[in-house]
């Protein structure tokens, strides 16, 4: 079976879980930027996005670096095609912590767990969350899915917003207008938050959450 981009990625994955990193720490390991693997950097610009491969040069670097030989790697490319589908997963509150989201809002660090996705995606990752403003929709612990790539939101959609001072905040859209935000909470007892559109990173529709 040819080795097609959604393969080796997936197999750079594997390869990633099965040393105990992440994809930016499998990069570290190997001497490359720690945002060579990240999900921002799979595709490119374009209508379609156009894919990008990564280097030989950063492979036979992964390798060395992993003790993995060609035949174990494709292996894992074999093996990739069976795996279900998991996007990064986070904790809230470590989701306010600096480090953990690169220029386009991706997952970054070595701070990611992994939860199984519905379907394969690309620019998905998970949240844990954490707190009670959002019950009974969303609990504590429950795990919710972020697409970033669906930035076109609109009253009633329920929505992550990373604001530019490190809060991510898991809300309702309530309102927008070209300046601001209205977002509410589930839970009557928490009162709804007013964003001025300059204070936001980004924002990005909540697609699944699994309680």
């Amino acid at each position: 079976m040819p080795l097609s981009h959604t393969r080796l990625w997936s197999a750079l994955d594997g390869l990633a879980r099965r040393s105990g990193l992440s994809p930016s720490g499998l990069a570290l390991r190997a001497g490359l930027d720690a945002t060579a693997f990240n999900p921002s950097k799979r595709l490119g610009p374009g209508n379609p996005p156009r894919p990008r491969w990564p280097s030989t040069e950063s492979l036979s670097r992964v390798l060395e670096a992993t003790n993995t030989s060609l035949a174990e790697f494709a292996e894992l490319a074999d093996d990739a095609t069976l795996r279900i589908p998991t996007a990064p997963l986070l904790g809230m509150a470590q989701a306010g912590d600096d480090g953990f989201f690169d220029d386009a809002g991706l997952p970054v660090g070595d701070g990611w767990d992994q939860t199984e996705l519905p379907r394969s995606q690309e620019g998905v990752f998970s949240l844990r969350i954490s707190g009670d403003s959002m019950v009974p929709l969303y609990r504590e612990g429950d795990r919710i899915l972020v697409d970033r790539t669906q930035t076109d939101v609109r009253r009633g959609d329920r929505i992550v917003v990373r604001t530019r001072t490190g809060e991510t905040l898991a809300k309702e859209l309530y309102a927008i207008t070209p300046h601001v935000l209205c977002l509410t909470s589930v839970n009557p007892a928490y009162p709804p938050r007013e964003l001025e559109r300059h204070e936001i990173e980004w924002m990005a529709r909540i697609i699944w959450v699994s309680q």
